[in-house]
Protein backbone atom coordinates (compact mmCIF):
# COMPACT_ATOMS: atom_id res chain seq x y z
CA UNK A 1 0.00 0.00 0.00
CA UNK A 2 1.34 3.41 -0.98
CA UNK A 3 0.49 6.34 1.30
CA UNK A 4 1.08 9.79 -0.25
CA UNK A 5 1.84 11.45 3.07
CA UNK A 6 4.60 11.82 5.61
CA UNK A 7 2.25 12.56 8.49
CA UNK A 8 2.94 10.21 11.40
CA UNK A 9 -0.69 9.99 12.48
CA UNK A 10 -1.85 9.09 8.98
CA UNK A 11 0.85 6.42 8.61
CA UNK A 12 -0.02 4.92 11.98
CA UNK A 13 -3.75 4.97 11.19
CA UNK A 14 -3.12 3.20 7.89
CA UNK A 15 -1.09 0.52 9.67
CA UNK A 16 -3.80 0.05 12.30
CA UNK A 17 -6.39 -0.49 9.56
CA UNK A 18 -4.36 -3.46 8.32
CA UNK A 19 -5.22 -5.29 11.57
CA UNK A 20 -1.78 -6.87 11.62
CA UNK A 21 -1.90 -10.38 13.16
CA UNK A 22 0.54 -11.19 15.95
CA UNK A 23 2.70 -13.46 13.80
CA UNK A 24 3.24 -10.77 11.18
CA UNK A 25 5.45 -7.71 10.98
CA UNK A 26 4.88 -4.40 9.22
CA UNK A 27 7.41 -3.36 6.59
CA UNK A 28 7.63 0.45 6.27
CA UNK A 29 9.49 1.98 3.32
CA UNK A 30 9.93 5.76 3.37
CA UNK A 31 10.98 8.18 0.63
CA UNK A 32 13.66 10.64 1.73
CA UNK A 33 11.85 13.86 0.82
CA UNK A 34 9.45 15.31 3.42
CA UNK A 35 10.33 12.60 5.96
CA UNK A 36 8.12 12.15 9.01
CA UNK A 37 9.58 12.45 12.49
CA UNK A 38 10.99 8.90 12.71
CA UNK A 39 11.42 8.96 16.49
CA UNK A 40 7.77 9.95 16.89
CA UNK A 41 6.68 7.25 14.42
CA UNK A 42 8.61 4.60 16.37
CA UNK A 43 7.10 5.79 19.64
CA UNK A 44 3.52 5.70 18.32
CA UNK A 45 3.91 2.20 16.86
CA UNK A 46 5.52 0.92 20.06
CA UNK A 47 2.59 2.29 22.09
CA UNK A 48 0.32 0.11 19.98
CA UNK A 49 2.62 -2.93 20.37
CA UNK A 50 3.03 -3.27 16.60
CA UNK A 51 6.14 -5.12 15.36
CA UNK A 52 7.77 -3.30 12.45
CA UNK A 53 10.95 -2.55 10.59
CA UNK A 54 11.78 -0.16 7.80
CA UNK A 55 14.21 2.20 6.14
CA UNK A 56 14.65 5.38 4.12
CA UNK A 57 15.36 5.41 0.38
CA UNK A 58 15.82 7.98 -2.41
CA UNK A 59 12.44 6.93 -3.79
CA UNK A 60 9.62 4.40 -3.80
CA UNK A 61 7.97 2.29 -6.49
CA UNK A 62 4.26 1.54 -6.64
CA UNK A 63 2.82 0.09 -9.82
CA UNK A 64 4.37 1.90 -12.78
CA UNK A 65 5.17 5.06 -10.83
CA UNK A 66 8.08 6.28 -8.74
CA UNK A 67 7.64 8.58 -5.75
CA UNK A 68 10.08 10.73 -3.78
CA UNK A 69 7.69 11.37 -0.88
CA UNK A 70 5.33 9.22 1.15
CA UNK A 71 5.47 5.65 2.42
CA UNK A 72 4.81 2.08 1.40
CA UNK A 73 3.50 -0.25 4.10
CA UNK A 74 2.96 -3.99 3.90
CA UNK A 75 2.73 -6.73 6.48
CA UNK A 76 4.70 -9.94 6.16
CA UNK A 77 4.50 -13.35 7.82
CA UNK A 78 7.70 -13.79 9.82
CA UNK A 79 9.31 -16.55 11.85
CA UNK A 80 10.07 -14.10 14.64
CA UNK A 81 10.70 -10.38 15.10
CA UNK A 82 13.23 -8.86 12.67
CA UNK A 83 16.85 -9.00 13.78
CA UNK A 84 18.74 -5.72 14.13
CA UNK A 85 22.53 -5.80 13.77
CA UNK A 86 24.27 -2.57 14.78
CA UNK A 87 27.75 -1.22 14.03
CA UNK A 88 28.20 -3.30 10.88
CA UNK A 89 31.54 -1.64 10.04
CA UNK A 90 33.02 -2.47 13.45
CA UNK A 91 31.52 -5.94 13.70
CA UNK A 92 33.05 -7.37 10.53
CA UNK A 93 35.69 -9.41 12.35
CA UNK A 94 33.21 -11.34 14.51
CA UNK A 95 30.15 -11.29 12.28
CA UNK A 96 30.12 -15.08 11.99
CA UNK A 97 29.82 -15.41 15.76
CA UNK A 98 27.26 -12.62 15.93
CA UNK A 99 24.99 -14.30 13.38
CA UNK A 100 25.45 -17.84 14.71
CA UNK A 101 22.67 -17.45 17.27
CA UNK A 102 20.21 -16.74 14.46
CA UNK A 103 20.86 -19.95 12.53
CA UNK A 104 17.94 -21.76 14.13
CA UNK A 105 15.60 -19.34 12.33
CA UNK A 106 16.33 -20.92 8.97
CA UNK A 107 13.84 -23.41 7.59
CA UNK A 108 12.65 -24.64 4.21
CA UNK A 109 10.71 -22.15 2.08
CA UNK A 110 12.04 -19.16 4.01
CA UNK A 111 13.18 -15.86 2.50
CA UNK A 112 15.73 -13.64 4.23
CA UNK A 113 14.84 -10.01 3.60
CA UNK A 114 17.93 -7.86 4.26
CA UNK A 115 18.09 -4.06 4.46
CA UNK A 116 21.45 -2.43 5.21
CA UNK A 117 22.86 1.09 5.50
CA UNK A 118 24.50 1.56 2.10
CA UNK A 119 27.32 3.59 3.68
CA UNK A 120 28.50 0.78 5.95
CA UNK A 121 32.06 -0.23 5.13
CA UNK A 122 31.78 -4.00 5.61
CA UNK A 123 28.75 -4.91 3.54
CA UNK A 124 30.47 -7.72 1.64
CA UNK A 125 31.79 -9.43 4.78
CA UNK A 126 28.39 -9.04 6.42
CA UNK A 127 26.64 -10.71 3.49
CA UNK A 128 29.30 -13.43 3.33
CA UNK A 129 28.71 -14.20 7.00
CA UNK A 130 24.99 -14.58 6.43
CA UNK A 131 25.53 -16.82 3.40
CA UNK A 132 28.09 -18.94 5.25
CA UNK A 133 25.43 -19.69 7.87
CA UNK A 134 22.45 -20.41 5.66
CA UNK A 135 23.93 -21.12 2.19
CA UNK A 136 21.14 -22.02 -0.22
CA UNK A 137 18.71 -23.19 2.48
CA UNK A 138 16.90 -19.84 2.17
CA UNK A 139 16.28 -17.30 -0.58
CA UNK A 140 17.83 -13.84 -0.23
CA UNK A 141 16.42 -10.48 -1.21
CA UNK A 142 17.46 -7.05 -0.02
CA UNK A 143 18.78 -3.57 -0.64
CA UNK A 144 20.92 -0.70 0.54
CA UNK A 145 19.11 2.13 2.31
CA UNK A 146 20.15 5.75 2.70
CA UNK A 147 20.06 9.14 1.03
CA UNK A 148 20.76 10.29 -2.50
CA UNK A 149 23.56 12.66 -1.45
CA UNK A 150 25.50 9.60 -0.17
CA UNK A 151 25.99 10.92 3.36
CA UNK A 152 25.83 8.51 6.27
CA UNK A 153 23.09 9.23 8.78
CA UNK A 154 20.39 7.12 10.42
CA UNK A 155 18.30 5.31 7.80
CA UNK A 156 17.26 1.98 9.41
CA UNK A 157 14.51 1.79 12.05
CA UNK A 158 12.84 -0.92 14.12
CA UNK A 159 11.00 -1.15 17.44
CA UNK A 160 14.43 -0.65 19.03
CA UNK A 161 15.14 2.78 17.49
CA UNK A 162 16.65 4.66 14.55
CA UNK A 163 20.17 3.73 13.40
CA UNK A 164 23.00 4.23 10.95
CA UNK A 165 25.71 1.66 10.13
CA UNK A 166 23.13 -1.04 10.81
CA UNK A 167 21.22 -3.81 9.09
CA UNK A 168 17.95 -5.56 9.71
CA UNK A 169 17.27 -9.16 8.68
CA UNK A 170 13.76 -10.57 8.65
CA UNK A 171 13.04 -14.23 7.90
CA UNK A 172 9.83 -14.25 5.90
CA UNK A 173 7.75 -17.42 6.24
CA UNK A 174 7.06 -17.64 2.52
CA UNK A 175 8.70 -18.84 -0.67
CA UNK A 176 10.17 -16.35 -3.10
CA UNK A 177 11.45 -16.58 -6.65
CA UNK A 178 13.97 -13.94 -7.62
CA UNK A 179 15.05 -12.42 -10.92
CA UNK A 180 18.28 -10.41 -11.25
CA UNK A 181 19.45 -8.51 -14.34
CA UNK A 182 21.04 -5.18 -15.26
CA UNK A 183 21.39 -4.93 -19.04
CA UNK A 184 24.70 -2.99 -19.05
CA UNK A 185 27.00 -4.02 -21.90
CA UNK A 186 30.78 -4.36 -22.23
CA UNK A 187 32.45 -1.33 -23.79
CA UNK A 188 36.12 -1.98 -22.92
CA UNK A 189 38.17 -4.67 -21.29
CA UNK A 190 39.20 -6.96 -19.87
CA UNK A 191 41.30 -5.08 -17.29
CA UNK A 192 42.92 -6.66 -14.22
CA UNK A 193 42.53 -5.09 -10.78
CA UNK A 194 46.14 -5.46 -9.66
CA UNK A 195 45.73 -3.61 -6.36
CA UNK A 196 42.62 -2.87 -4.32
CA UNK A 197 41.45 -2.48 -0.76
CA UNK A 198 37.77 -2.93 0.00
CA UNK A 199 35.87 -0.56 -2.29
CA UNK A 200 39.03 1.32 -3.33
CA UNK A 201 40.65 0.31 -6.64
CA UNK A 202 44.26 1.49 -6.53
CA UNK A 203 45.82 -0.08 -9.63
CA UNK A 204 44.53 -1.38 -12.94
CA UNK A 205 46.96 -3.38 -15.08
CA UNK A 206 49.75 -2.42 -12.62
CA UNK A 207 49.22 1.31 -13.22
CA UNK A 208 47.42 4.14 -11.44
CA UNK A 209 43.72 3.25 -11.48
CA UNK A 210 42.35 6.67 -12.43
CA UNK A 211 44.94 7.15 -15.17
CA UNK A 212 43.96 3.85 -16.83
CA UNK A 213 40.22 4.47 -16.38
CA UNK A 214 40.47 8.04 -17.70
CA UNK A 215 42.51 7.03 -20.74
CA UNK A 216 40.16 4.18 -21.59
CA UNK A 217 36.97 6.21 -21.22
CA UNK A 218 38.24 9.29 -23.05
CA UNK A 219 39.85 7.42 -25.96
CA UNK A 220 37.08 4.94 -26.62
CA UNK A 221 33.86 6.52 -25.38
CA UNK A 222 34.51 10.10 -26.54
CA UNK A 223 34.07 11.64 -23.11
CA UNK A 224 36.47 14.06 -21.43
CA UNK A 225 36.99 14.38 -17.68
CA UNK A 226 37.47 17.71 -15.95
CA UNK A 227 37.59 18.71 -12.29
CA UNK A 228 33.80 19.03 -12.06
CA UNK A 229 32.28 16.24 -14.13
CA UNK A 230 33.78 12.99 -12.81
CA UNK A 231 30.54 11.43 -11.58
CA UNK A 232 28.56 12.67 -14.57
CA UNK A 233 30.81 10.49 -16.71
CA UNK A 234 31.58 7.62 -14.34
CA UNK A 235 27.88 7.02 -13.63
CA UNK A 236 27.53 6.10 -17.31
CA UNK A 237 30.71 3.97 -17.34
CA UNK A 238 30.65 1.55 -14.39
CA UNK A 239 32.94 -1.40 -13.86
CA UNK A 240 31.68 -4.90 -14.52
CA UNK A 241 33.39 -7.62 -12.49
CA UNK A 242 33.60 -10.77 -14.57
CA UNK A 243 31.44 -13.48 -13.00
CA UNK A 244 31.42 -16.88 -14.67
CA UNK A 245 27.97 -17.97 -15.78
CA UNK A 246 26.31 -14.64 -15.07
CA UNK A 247 26.19 -11.05 -16.23
CA UNK A 248 29.11 -8.98 -14.96
CA UNK A 249 28.68 -7.80 -11.37
CA UNK A 250 28.29 -4.02 -11.73
CA UNK A 251 30.32 -1.65 -9.55
CA UNK A 252 29.50 2.04 -9.82
CA UNK A 253 32.57 4.29 -9.72
CA UNK A 254 31.67 7.05 -7.26
CA UNK A 255 34.76 9.26 -7.13
CA UNK A 256 38.50 9.50 -7.70
CA UNK A 257 40.87 10.12 -4.80
CA UNK A 258 43.74 12.59 -4.88
CA UNK A 259 46.21 9.71 -5.38
CA UNK A 260 44.24 8.24 -8.27
CA UNK A 261 42.26 5.63 -6.30
CA UNK A 262 38.80 4.87 -7.67
CA UNK A 263 36.15 4.49 -4.97
CA UNK A 264 33.28 2.17 -5.88
CA UNK A 265 29.86 1.40 -4.45
CA UNK A 266 30.90 -1.99 -3.09
CA UNK A 267 34.04 -4.05 -2.76
CA UNK A 268 36.22 -4.86 -5.79
CA UNK A 269 38.49 -7.86 -5.07
CA UNK A 270 42.17 -7.73 -5.91
CA UNK A 271 43.01 -9.74 -9.06
CA UNK A 272 39.42 -9.43 -10.29
CA UNK A 273 38.94 -9.10 -14.03
CA UNK A 274 36.75 -6.11 -14.89
CA UNK A 275 35.24 -4.53 -17.97
CA UNK A 276 34.15 -0.94 -18.42
CA UNK A 277 30.44 -1.01 -19.21
CA UNK A 278 28.07 1.25 -21.11
CA UNK A 279 24.32 1.62 -20.97
CA UNK A 280 21.67 1.70 -23.65
CA UNK A 281 18.12 2.57 -22.62
CA UNK A 282 16.42 -0.28 -24.46
CA UNK A 283 18.81 -2.88 -23.04
CA UNK A 284 18.20 -1.66 -19.49
CA UNK A 285 14.42 -1.70 -19.93
CA UNK A 286 14.61 -5.20 -21.41
CA UNK A 287 16.60 -6.30 -18.36
CA UNK A 288 13.54 -5.61 -16.20
CA UNK A 289 11.46 -7.89 -18.40
CA UNK A 290 14.12 -10.61 -18.20
CA UNK A 291 14.23 -10.34 -14.40
CA UNK A 292 10.46 -10.80 -14.17
CA UNK A 293 10.48 -13.70 -16.62
CA UNK A 294 13.16 -15.44 -14.57
CA UNK A 295 10.75 -15.51 -11.63
CA UNK A 296 8.45 -17.75 -13.68
CA UNK A 297 10.99 -20.02 -15.39
CA UNK A 298 9.97 -22.98 -13.22
CA UNK A 299 6.24 -22.51 -13.82
CA UNK A 300 3.36 -20.26 -12.97
CA UNK A 301 2.76 -19.19 -9.38
CA UNK A 302 0.02 -17.99 -7.11
CA UNK A 303 1.63 -14.64 -6.38
CA UNK A 304 0.93 -12.87 -3.09
CA UNK A 305 3.43 -10.03 -3.25
CA UNK A 306 5.87 -8.61 -5.81
CA UNK A 307 8.86 -6.62 -4.54
CA UNK A 308 10.88 -4.47 -6.94
CA UNK A 309 14.35 -3.32 -5.88
CA UNK A 310 15.57 -0.99 -8.61
CA UNK A 311 18.78 0.99 -8.36
CA UNK A 312 18.40 4.78 -8.18
CA UNK A 313 21.26 4.91 -10.69
CA UNK A 314 19.05 3.25 -13.30
CA UNK A 315 16.36 5.86 -12.74
CA UNK A 316 18.89 8.69 -13.14
CA UNK A 317 20.35 7.11 -16.28
CA UNK A 318 17.04 6.26 -17.96
CA UNK A 319 15.30 9.51 -16.96
CA UNK A 320 11.93 9.59 -18.80
CA UNK A 321 12.41 6.00 -20.00
CA UNK A 322 12.49 4.74 -16.43
CA UNK A 323 8.70 4.64 -16.48
CA UNK A 324 8.96 2.14 -19.35
CA UNK A 325 10.99 -0.10 -17.06
CA UNK A 326 8.32 0.01 -14.36
CA UNK A 327 5.52 -0.48 -16.90
CA UNK A 328 7.30 -3.56 -18.20
CA UNK A 329 7.02 -5.17 -14.76
CA UNK A 330 3.41 -4.14 -14.18
CA UNK A 331 2.34 -5.24 -17.65
CA UNK A 332 4.19 -8.54 -17.26
CA UNK A 333 2.22 -9.36 -14.12
CA UNK A 334 -1.07 -8.35 -15.72
CA UNK A 335 -0.32 -10.50 -18.78
CA UNK A 336 -0.13 -13.47 -16.39
CA UNK A 337 -3.47 -12.43 -14.81
CA UNK A 338 -1.70 -11.66 -11.55
CA UNK A 339 -3.72 -9.15 -9.53
CA UNK A 340 -0.76 -7.82 -7.54
CA UNK A 341 0.63 -4.28 -7.63
CA UNK A 342 4.45 -4.33 -7.68
CA UNK A 343 5.92 -2.34 -4.78
CA UNK A 344 9.47 -1.42 -3.93
CA UNK A 345 12.25 1.11 -3.67
CA UNK A 346 14.80 3.10 -5.60
CA UNK A 347 17.75 1.51 -3.82
CA UNK A 348 21.37 2.32 -3.09
CA UNK A 349 22.66 -1.14 -3.85
CA UNK A 350 20.76 -4.36 -4.39
CA UNK A 351 21.16 -7.68 -2.55
CA UNK A 352 20.50 -11.12 -4.05
CA UNK A 353 22.04 -14.50 -4.63
CA UNK A 354 22.05 -15.68 -8.22
CA UNK A 355 21.09 -19.32 -8.82
CA UNK A 356 22.34 -20.42 -5.41
CA UNK A 357 25.72 -18.70 -5.76
CA UNK A 358 27.23 -16.38 -3.15
CA UNK A 359 25.15 -13.52 -1.77
CA UNK A 360 26.13 -10.32 -3.56
CA UNK A 361 25.82 -6.57 -3.12
CA UNK A 362 24.93 -5.27 -6.58
CA UNK A 363 24.92 -1.85 -8.29
CA UNK A 364 22.78 -0.46 -11.12
CA UNK A 365 20.75 -3.67 -11.14
CA UNK A 366 17.09 -4.57 -10.89
CA UNK A 367 16.04 -7.34 -8.51
CA UNK A 368 12.47 -8.64 -8.53
CA UNK A 369 11.16 -10.91 -5.79
CA UNK A 370 7.87 -12.75 -6.25
CA UNK A 371 6.52 -14.08 -2.94
CA UNK A 372 4.23 -16.99 -3.65
CA UNK A 373 2.74 -20.30 -2.83
CA UNK A 374 2.69 -23.16 -5.30
CA UNK A 375 -0.40 -23.33 -7.50
CA UNK A 376 -1.59 -26.56 -5.90
CA UNK A 377 -1.86 -25.16 -2.35
CA UNK A 378 -4.65 -23.18 -0.76
CA UNK A 379 -4.59 -19.43 -1.15
CA UNK A 380 -3.25 -17.46 1.79
CA UNK A 381 -3.11 -13.65 1.89
CA UNK A 382 -0.18 -11.72 3.29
Amino acid sequence: MYIPTSNVEEIVNAIEKLNVPRNKTVLILLAEQELPNITHLISELNKREIDFFGAIFPGLIYGAEKYHTGAIIHFLPVIQRPILIRNISEASTNMENLMQSFKFLSKTNTTALIIIDCMSSSISSFLSSIYNLFADSVEYLGCGAGFLEIEQRPCIFTNDGFFEDAAVVSFIDMQCRIGVHHGWKKALGPIVVTKSEGNSVKELNWKNAFAIYKEAVESSLEKEFNENNFYDISSHCPFGIYTEGHEDLVREVLKAGVDGDLFCAGDVPENAVVNILKGENLALVNAAQEALEDCFLKGELRVNYCVVIDCIGRSLFLQDDFKKELKTIKNGLEARSIDTVPEGVLSLGEIASMDGDALEFLNKTIVIGVFHESTDTAHRDI
